[in-house]
């Protein structure tokens, strides 16, 4: 049986201690906001609740829940990370796959690969990027919070180093001897061998699209056209938007911070429920032992 020393367990108990800790400091805060939400408007006006409901009450979830402007928002919010990330991975995924052939195999490829890195150190700035939505009529559109950041290079320049490093070339020419294409050989070899890596990129594109508040707010010039994050925003940074979030006379019975805290909650639970379901890929060794060289 293997002999634990003293200096491996004080550092194992101080290590269980501090990830304990940290753990702890991340989770917090978002159980101080479910707490308020969960509290009567008196005791978060009062400042009395900390990690615990005091005088438990679903006032708030159903004043948000039976605000149409809220859903409406929340709806936008789905339909944009939907359409953000399956545009997102599909453009990633090709671009990626050309880039990682050699010089040999694409014609320009290196020529092509520093076009897309040039754009990550230089980009044409706010304005002219608000005239190129305008002036294609994208304004108040899903497509102006979609299109414009379409393209991530470096999510693309991930998975290209992963298609040249980690997916072995031999596979991919027995494909090709078996008489299969390059959409043949994506579609069919590449893509199942880069589930974890697409699961990666796929969950940082929807993350980045749910919180993305400030393009909803420069390109949606109606709020009734604002995805979730924007809303949110604009709820929570200016004082008083009770009139936008829950009517007046709901108001008189609430506190605007637990109405406040019920949306920030709702607006993080898909991001909490999808995650579960991605982590299983966030794996190594797919491709160990498919290929004996």
């Amino acid at each position: 049986m293997f002999h634990r020393s003293i200096s491996y367990r004080v550092f194992s108990t101080f290590n269980v201690i501090f990830l304990a800790l940290l753990s702890f400091m991340c989770i917090a805060p978002l159980l101080h906001v479910l707490a308020v939400s969960f509290s009567t408007s008196t005791a978060a006006d009062a400042n009395l609740v900390k990690l615990w409901p005091v005088g438990f009450s679903l006032d708030a979830y159903k004043a948000t829940l039976s605000n149409v402007f809220f859903i409406g928002s929340f709806g936008n919010s789905i339909i944009r990370t939907v359409l953000g990330t399956a545009i997102a991975l599909s453009l990633s995924i090709l671009i990626g796959y050309a880039l990682s052939k050699e010089s040999s195999e694409f014609r320009g490829r290196n020529i092509y690969a520093w076009f897309f890195v040039f754009t990550m150190l230089f980009s044409g700035g706010l304005i002219p990027g608000y005239i190129v939505v305008q002036k294609l009529g994208l304004l108040n559109t899903v497509w102006a919070l979609v299109l414009p950041g379409a393209v991530s290079v470096y999510n693309t320049i991930l998975l290209m180093n992963f298609f040249r490093t980690s997916v072995p070339k031999a596979l991919e020419e027995a494909a090709f001897i078996d008489g299969a294409g390059h959409f043949r050989a994506l579609w069919q070899i590449y893509l199942p061998i880069s589930l974890p890596s697409l699961a990666t990129i796929g969950l940082f594109t929807m993350v980045g699209h749910w919180n993305a508040w400030f393009d909803g707010l420069i390109y949606m010039t109606h709020a009734e056209k604002y995805p979730m994050s924007t809303l949110l925003q604009t709820i929570v940074v200016q004082r008083d938007l009770s009139s936008m979030s829950v009517n007046a006379d709901e108001m008189k019975e609430l506190s605007n911070r637990t109405v406040k805290t019920a949306q920030i909650f709702i607006a993080t639970l898909p991001i909490i429920i999808v995650y579960p379901f991605l982590q299983k890929f966030f794996v190594k060794g797919i491709v160990l032992g498919s290929v004996k060289e």
